[in-house]
């Protein structure tokens, strides 16, 4: 005899809603599958790697040959993009705009995390930017015009405190490199210098070379030639230790002057592009870095090439954040 088991209401209401739930979940499992293969797909289309200074310059030139290594690697265009202005920050509000998918990146600089110090409104925070990997760093070169009656860093010194704003210095903006770099240089040897605002490095430095401006702080790549040509006189470099392009020049510290100052070139993208693809974007841009070719570029530029896990990349962020916000307080720097 057959035995018939009736379900009561509430036996009936969970059966029910194991159904449905089993219907649910096998009807996410195609969603699923399709995100994965969005995240594995990547890239489909071109990327953008915005860079927020003019062509030529410290961050352009590497940024170009980071560029095109990925287009190779990932088999599709990584167009680099000129978006000069605002010491930068015109390129990250662009990059902080667009949709955090890995389709627009950035080459970051110590001019990204500082922004943030010096405007009250600027327009993105530290935490809106995802670092992938450095690319370089670089020190920055004291060029003098051979005007200047002073082959030494002392001399020049000596001359400055005998005649307090006898030489000018170039910078392009309040909380520039050079800004800062001059104003340390000031407090910490007693010198008093005057300060010529440039809307850019290349009019500063045309002018050292014609002998109006005294001194200007610039990254090596601008100041090598005009010194190997006997243009310009190179008196000290911000690093810990001497450029092997220009090795007969001291660093500050070595002259007794305690001030270093490096720079730092990276990728970034914006905080929220899934971690596979900053991942996978990290292992190219080790394995860009690594290249003979272009270890040759940032030897030729002065620099260093060096990549970073995101990890290493956000300390340096962190730490120009910690060692620059006291020196924009004490100069009085910020703005609106």
């Amino acid at each position: 005899m057959a035995l018939h088991v009736r379900l009561g209401p509430l036996a009936a209401s969970l059966s029910v809603a194991r159904m449905v739930a089993g219907l649910c979940v096998a009807s996410l499992i195609p969603l699923f599958v399709s995100l994965g293969a969005a995240a594995e797909s990547w890239p489909s289309r071109p990327i953008r790697l915005l860079i927020g200074f003019p062509p030529g310059g410290p961050a352009d030139i590497p940024g170009r040959a980071i560029a095109e290594r990925l287009s190779q690697s990932l088999g599709t265009s990584v167009v680099a993009e000129n978006k000069p202005g605002a010491g930068g920050m015109l390129a990250t509000q662009e990059l902080i705009s667009q949709p955090a998918d890995g389709y627009t990146l950035s080459i970051c600089t110590y001019f990204d995390p500082v922004n943030t110090l010096l405007y009250r409104k600027a327009r993105y925070k530290v935490s809106d930017i995802a670092p992938v990997s450095l690319i370089g760093t670089y020190d920055y070169v004291l060029a003098v015009a051979n005007s200047v009656p002073a082959d030494t860093l002392s001399k020049l010194v000596e001359i400055s405190k005998a005649s307090p704003d006898k030489f000018n210095y170039g910078h392009i903006g309040i909380g520039s490199s050079a800004n800062l770099i001059f104003k340390l240089l000031e407090k910490r040897t007693g010198i008093k210098m005057t300060a010529v605002p440039f809307k850019g490095s290349a009019p500063a430095m045309q002018e050292v070379l014609a002998g109006r401006l005294d001194l200007y702080i610039v990254p090596p790549i601008s100041a090598v030639q005009a010194y190997d040509a006997r243009q310009i006189k190179v008196l000290a470099v911000t690093g810990k230790s001497r450029l092997p392009v220009m090795p007969q020049v001291a660093t500050l510290q070595e002259l007794g002057v305690p001030l270093v100052s490096v720079a730092f070139v990276g990728v970034c993208a914006a905080t929220g592009t899934p971690a596979d693809i900053i991942e996978k974007l990290n292992g190219l841009v080790r394995e860009a870095v690594a290249t003979p070719q272009y270890e040759h570029l940032m030897d030729t530029l002065g620099a260093v090439p060096i990549a970073s896990s995101p990890e290493e990349l956000q300390a340096l962020i962190d730490s120009a954040v910690r060692d620059t916000a006291p020196i924009v307080d004490e100069f009085k720097l910020q703005m609106d």
